[in-house]
């Protein structure tokens, strides 16, 4: 199945609940989806696919059910303090701004991020054995078992993340189910090198639809 199939980190600092307050409150009532994706630019990227400095991971490769769901742990207070800016941001949102935001990721075309990072992509292939339990051999992800895609993530951003996990910043807070057992699931990387060796590997992964 395309990944329009079951259709479609969340940022740090910067979070998702940035691109439904852009939508919802940046773009003039009557805007085309070009004027809405320039609001988002800012914290997201060119076309929305990432963004370095603001820590805001690449959208075009998110799954909508992925994007909703981070957005109600926000408005949930389950992300912790990984949550950032967009834990006070994603308050000012609705049930319409959620819809927005999911239907505007749904919406894009997938793009693949370039490494930036070293790493010893051949071992990290034998520590992806456990992510590949939930998150699919090629990181295509599994919306039946809450696991997101990875393939074609921005690399910066899926170590940022694992670091969250292993540090509890990420996880950690009562309630948040799927998280804690990412958290879990982090122990097997057991140093900063096997982090980066395991998203090495990942980043050999092509998104679905990526040109």
């Amino acid at each position: 199945m395309s990944r329009h199939g079951v259709k479609r980190t969340v940022p740090a600092s910067s979070s998702v609940a940035l691109l439904a307050l852009a939508v919802l409150a940046a773009v003039p009532c009557g805007a085309g989806a070009d004027d809405s994706l320039g609001a988002c630019a800012d914290c997201h990227g060119i076309a929305l696919a990432g963004k370095q400095a603001t820590g805001a991971p690449n959208l075009t490769v998110l799954p909508s059910w992925y994007v909703e769901r981070q957005l109600q742990n926000y408005l949930r207070g389950l992300r912790g303090e990984a949550g950032g800016a967009g834990a006070s941001d994603a308050h000012a949102l609705d049930g319409d701004g959620i819809a927005a935001a999911t239907a505007l990721a749904a919406s894009l075309p997938a793009r693949t991020a370039a490494p930036t990072l070293d790493g010893d992509a051949e071992r990290g292939s034998g520590l992806y054995r456990t992510c590949a339990t939930c998150h699919g051999e090629q990181g295509q992800g599994n919306q039946s078992l809450n696991a997101p895609p990875l393939a074609g993530q921005n690399d910066w951003y899926l170590v940022q993340q694992l670091e969250h996990y292993q540090a509890g910043r990420r996880g950690g807070v009562p309630g948040d189910i799927w998280g804690a057992q990412m958290r879990a699931s982090t122990a097997v990387l057991g140093d900063a090198a096997a982090v980066r060796d395991v998203v090495a590997y990942i980043s050999t992964f092509k998104p679905d639809g990526a040109p």
